[in-house]
């Protein structure tokens, strides 16, 4: 005779199966979600704007760095750049969660945070709509505001669509090269970076593709790079002494966009920020390249 557990484990199994699918369903929603977050710390500006655009500021205690827009944002207790947090800073601000991507960090003070009781929710950052998609509906649960989030990543899909159809009925593919240079040496965005991703978003060709991530801005990748356009942030060209100063770089004068002086700066949360501006950051940078190489 099979012992005792097994009998058992075998009548749950068999009352189990005899549920209706629409019982078993019924129960999955039954489940209670988490109940909504009162004191909300969001890492990346991106996530902050959501909470703004859903109407949630008043759960919000603070922010990172990047959290630049709306105005409002600024104003927000700050808690340094997310990728650089501690947790001292973090819990200074009795959060009951703390929300961001998988780009935040470091691991060792998130879970610190963790330890301490604080829910910690992070998205998974791969630069695709998607991840704009897991953003909204991410800061939808935590503050309580689920139908909220809903109605508005319907109206951002349709943003999206339009402005991707725009983008495919444009023939012209323009090579274009992303300068980051907030401070330090200058450096060159090459795939798998929200820069390259923006590019190919907005129908441009990332004109670095030998190497993943960022790499120093040399005057033979320029050369060999050879791009029709080139790309930077407001914040960037402002860290290098404006743009008269940014053409004056000698590297630039072997691409055949130092010619036409082709440059596109955007301010930086919203062209990288890879938030719910994300179609009109691909709108804008696609209209303005086409108008460089037209």
């Amino acid at each position: 005779m099979a012992p005792a557990h097994a009998r058992q484990r075998r009548a749950v199994l068999r009352a189990l199966a005899s549920w209706p699918l629409g019982t078993a369903l019924a129960a999955r929603a039954a489940t209670p979600s988490p109940v909504p977050a009162a004191r909300i710390v969001a890492l990346g500006g991106a996530l902050t704007e959501v909470v703004y655009l859903l109407g949630a500021e008043g759960q919000l205690v603070g922010t990172d760095t990047t959290s630049l827009f709306p105005d409002a944002a600024q104003r927000t207790a700050k808690v340094g750049y997310m990728r650089q947090l501690s947790a001292e800073g973090l819990l200074s601000l009795r959060p009951d969660a703390v929300m961001g991507t998988t780009e935040a960090g470091p691991a060792v003070v998130l879970d610190q945070v963790r330890s301490a009781g604080v829910r910690v929710e992070l998205v998974a950052a791969d630069h695709s709509w998607d991840e704009v998609r897991r953003k909204v509906a991410l800061v939808g649960g935590v503050t309580g505001r689920q139908r909220q989030a809903q109605a508005l990543q319907a109206r951002l899909d349709a943003e999206w669509e339009r402005v991707q159809q725009a983008v495919a009925a444009t023939g012209r593919r323009p090579r274009a090269l992303f300068i980051l240079s907030h401070g330090g040496s200058p450096m060159v965005a090459g795939t798998g970076t929200a820069a390259d991703a923006l590019i190919r978003f907005a129908g441009g060709v990332n004109a670095i593709t030998q190497f993943a991530g960022y790499r120093p801005l040399t005057a033979e990748a320029m050369a060999q790079a050879a791009p029709q356009v080139l790309v930077n942030t407001a914040q960037g060209i402002a860290a290098l002494g404006g743009e008269q100063a940014f053409w004056q770089r000698p590297e630039l004068s072997l691409a055949p966009a130092f010619r036409r002086k082709a440059l596109v700066s955007m301010e930086a949360s919203h062209l990288l920020g890879f938030g719910p501006r994300l179609p009109g950051a691909v709108g804008e940078l696609h209209a303005r390249m086409q108008a460089l190489v037209a």
